[in-house]
């Protein structure tokens, strides 16, 4: 859009007005990794911060700062709603959540899947969300049971081969 038709005070509040991160409505279930990692990342937004908030005439650095307080207000919240849950505490034998689980599938492959909190999930790392398909199709199963993991790709059958925490 050409300048000549914004007012001066619309280009000042330009991406200063953000929508809320939405947060999830399932329980905030957390590792004790999952929750350092939400200190961590709230710990880092608040250095940048820092010099952002004493440039108040800089355009540029109001809209990062809205950026940053949007995220600073998600993270609080989910550190408050945080439910810290020990994997070493829970019973070897059966997959829940903070369990490493090796499957086998259909075809004789091999994989290995980490249940993690919903902030903690990474599909690079083999860790997904306790709330995925992949997940509640596990949680509750044993050593030698199988599942079918409902997939866009087709339904999977999982054999459950090994359960660490």
């Amino acid at each position: 859009m050409s300048r000549g038709f914004v007012k001066e005070d619309d280009l000042e509040h330009a991406g200063t007005d953000l929508p809320e991160r939405p947060i999830s409505a399932h329980a905030n279930y957390v590792t004790p990794s999952g929750l350092q990692q939400l200190q961590r990342q709230a710990s880092q937004l608040e250095q940048e911060r820092l010099p952002l908030a004493q440039r108040k005439e800089d355009p540029v650095a109001q809209q990062r700062l809205a950026i940053i307080d949007r995220d600073l207000r998600y993270l609080q919240a989910k550190l408050d709603s945080a439910i810290l849950v020990d994997p070493a505490a829970q019973p070897a034998d059966t997959v829940l959540f903070g369990a490493t689980v090796e499957v086998e599938d259909e075809n004789g492959s091999q994989h290995t899947f980490m249940i993690v909190g919903e902030d903690e999930a990474d599909i690079a790392l083999n860790q997904v969300s306790w709330t995925s398909p992949l997940a509640q199709a596990l949680i509750g199963q044993k050593i030698g049971d199988s599942v079918t993991w409902h997939r866009p790709a087709g339904d999977l059958d999982l054999e459950i081969i090994a359960i660490h925490y």
